[in-house]
């Protein structure tokens, strides 16, 4: 039986006990372990064991971290919602919403396949990895729910078992080594590759075996040695032996080294109480025992991004043997094996998925680089390029002038190190500097170099630097940063050729505004400055747009217009509706200046061999002549003549629905309108048919009386 199978709820209730000690939750988690006894009963794994095992033992890894009550009766409940059909409700009435919301989203986890790469593989692996930024803790009951599972692999066929021993590898480990949770990585990656290769599995094992003996025997005299030279120095401390993981091991064998060649197979971890104690004992360590050159790392004064902080030495030690040795204080020992879980060993102020979340996004760096994927709303391929290139790839670790970490893949560059630190820094770069010297910008960053930014304001990205980065974040923020750009041409294009499309059509851009919301309904868009950039890009053409705003209105209006026309369309006859004196046949014209109508006070000016020419008499093109001008009267008559009117109106509203509406009931014929729109007013000149001036009258303050009319006035011109 696994060392995490914990087939009693007493065994795990032990383990707890260790570190929680608070009534209310040991209650919680009696209450929550007997409602998943009760849903799971009677059910079996594939093992053949029951159900209530499995939960059971997730919880009792996650003792290992010191998770705390939430997330260990999350773990006890985890698979009650889809294997015992427990709702969501019911789980949320009785445990609270913070429990509920972990096991809800480890089930959305669980209904996902992380191998292959389809285009729903893709977006399942955004769906995981994102989630993280959402509440950690749903990963980390995850992680633990998958180490047992691969614990009991065995129950499930070959092809089965290879694919989830993939996904495992490719997805799940990287994710706990970058939350720093060792120790689950490490039996993750060693299990899945028992089922992925297992003669190479098996023949380390096999080799480790053989030289157990002899190694254990070096490893005991190396800790006796150092430990009488650190109780001579009185620095009280506490010696392991390390053992290599079998993974790594294979790794270091897939790139070609001999089993003979890897000589941190005998390591050591030496334990004290303070950092500055870490350094004391590192210095007489190598008084002893000769260092070998470019093996030491401090991690201490510069952790990795996932908290880990160690300093590792490699000496010729006993016998002339190789030893990596590693110092730490209990304190980084236990962040180094839980990594963000070690946010539980202690209490904090506020809640502890505040905390460890709170530390996740501050720590670990590439968490930033999903999150801002999420936000930029990357496709799914850009998104599993950077979970492959930048997240889940070997990295290394660069520094600032001032000491601070920051990771990036292998092969990153300057720029790429310029637009980790901030969008601003990236776009503003004209040169770096390397170990303070100069390099180009396609130069490639080596594990610790300190790299310094040139600025200046002046500074654009350049077209050619996509060429150049080599991580996805990078990358989409030169293209976000031209897009930009191009999004702000598009957007004064789009605007200059809306006003001159309104102007010309005699609108202004009130009128277009108060019909917005219908237009960004009808061509499906979220803005005007949408609107703007469609048009710009030529995405959406302008007739579209003027058809969504007006063409109601405008089909509305044609309508009435034409009952109106239909009212005008007979012709009369001028020479019998006019009288001239001394003529009694004699060709006649009405003045399309003044355009007179019965009732009118008229006159008429004899024209050069054109006959007589009615005016009004008060039309300007007459009132001052003398010559030529000759006496005329109306005839009694029924026919209907044309006169033109202007309206001024304020640009509130639209003045010739409700005017043609006007014309309509009194039948009044309208023969042609022209409507200018100005910015607060409008002005219609409307030529009217009319039976005489009366009409003509009754009609203009008809008009008067409508709102947002300002004057009514007939046209002379």
């Amino acid at each position: 039986m696994s060392k995490y199978s914990c087939e009693t709820f007493d065994k795990l209730s032990e383990k707890v006990s260790v570190y929680i000690s608070d009534s209310s939750d040991l209650e919680l988690l009696e209450k929550a372990y007997n409602f998943a006894y009760n849903k799971h009963f009677g059910f079996k794994r594939l093992t053949g064991e029951d159900y209530i095992t499995h939960p059971l033992s997730v919880a009792y890894i996650l003792t290992g971290i010191n998770a705390d009550a939430s997330t260990l009766a999350a773990a006890l409940l985890h698979d009650v919602t889809t294997e015992a059909e427990v709702s969501e409700d019911e789980l949320n009435e009785i445990f609270g919403e913070d429990i509920t919301s972990i096991v809800m989203g480890v089930n959305k986890i669980n209904k996902l396949n992380f191998s292959g790469d389809s285009e729903s593989v893709i977006q399942n692996q955004r769906k995981i990895l994102v989630g993280l930024s959402e509440d950690v803790r749903v990963i980390i009951v995850k992680l633990a729910d998958r180490l047992h599972n691969m614990k009991t692999l065995f129950a499930l066929d070959e092809k089965k078992q290879k694919e989830t021993a993939k996904e495992t590898l490719d997805i799940l480990a990287p994710i706990a080594h970058r939350l720093g949770i060792n120790h689950i990585k490490t039996e993750l990656e060693e299990l899945s590759l028992r089922y992925l290769k297992p003669s190479e599995y098996y023949d380390i094992v096999e080799k480790l075996n053989a030289t157990k003996t002899e190694r254990d025997a070096s490893v005991a005299k190396m800790i006796q040695n150092v430990s009488e030279l650190l109780n001579k120095h009185d620095i009280r401390h506490e010696i392991k032996g390390r053992s290599k993981s079998i993974y790594s091991i294979y790794k270091k064998l897939d790139k070609g080294k001999r089993f003979s060649d890897i000589f941190d197979l005998l390591a050591l971890r030496v334990f004290v109480n303070t950092e500055q104690e870490c350094y004391q004992v590192l210095g007489i360590i190598h008084s002893k025992f000769k260092p070998v050159p470019n093996r030491f790392k401090d991690y201490v004064a510069m952790p990795k991004t996932n908290m880990y902080q160690s300093l590792h030495t490699t000496v010729f030690g006993t016998e002339g043997q190789l030893f990596e040795i590693q110092i730490r204080t209990y304190d980084m020992d236990r962040i180094a094996e839980n990594g963000i879980a070690s946010h539980w060993s202690y209490k904090e102020h506020g809640s502890t998925k505040a905390a460890i979340q709170s530390s996740m996004e501050q720590k670990l760096q590439f968490f930033k680089s999903i999150m801002e994927l999420k936000t930029n709303e990357a496709s799914a391929e850009e998104f599993v390029s950077a979970v492959k290139e930048d997240i889940l790839k070997n990295t290394i670790y660069v520094f600032t002038p001032m000491g601070d970490v920051i990771e990036l893949p292998n092969g990153a560059t300057p720029l790429d190190f310029a637009f980790r630190v901030h969008t601003k820094v990236g776009e503003r770069t004209t040169g770096a500097l390397v170990n303070e010297a100069m390099v180009t910008l396609d130069y490639e960053l080596q594990d610790n170099d300190v790299v310094k930014i040139i600025t200046s304001n002046n500074a654009t990205p350049n077209r050619e630097w996509l060429n150049i980065v080599k991580t996805t974040q990078a990358k989409n923020k030169i293209k976000n940063y031209f897009n930009r750009e191009t999004l702000d041409e598009n957007i004064k294009k789009g605007e200059d050729l809306l006003n001159k499309e309104l102007k010309k059509n005699k609108y202004t851009f009130s009128d277009f505004n108060e019909k917005l919301d219908k237009v960004l309904s009808t061509i499906k868009l979220g803005s005007l400055n949408e609107i703007y950039s469609n048009l710009g890009s030529g995405k959406v053409h302008i007739a579209a747009v003027m058809d969504a705003a007006f063409k109601e209105e405008k089909a509305k209006e044609e309508k009435m217009l034409e009952k109106v026309q239909k009212l005008g369309n007979k012709v009369f006859d001028k020479d019998h509706v006019i009288s001239v004196a001394g003529f009694d046949d004699i060709k006649v014209n009405f003045a399309s200046c003044c355009n007179p109508v019965p009732g009118d006070r008229i006159v008429g000016y004899i024209t050069k061999g054109n006959g007589i020419t009615v005016h009004r008499m008060l039309c300007p093109n007459v009132s001052n002549l003398n010559e030529r001008l000759i006496d005329v009267a109306w005839n009694e008559n029924k026919e209907k003549f044309v006169t033109t009117i202007l309206i001024h109106a304020n640009g509130n509203n639209d003045a010739l629905v409700p005017i043609v509406s006007k014309a309509s009931n009194k039948e009044i014929g309208i023969r042609n309108v022209v409507n200018r729109k100005d910015f607060g007013s409008q002005t219609l000149e409307m030529s009217i048919i009319v039976h005489d001036k009366d009409e003509l009258v009754k009609f203009i303050n008809d008009i008067r009386s409508l709102e947002g009319i300002i004057e009514v006035e007939r046209l002379i011109k």
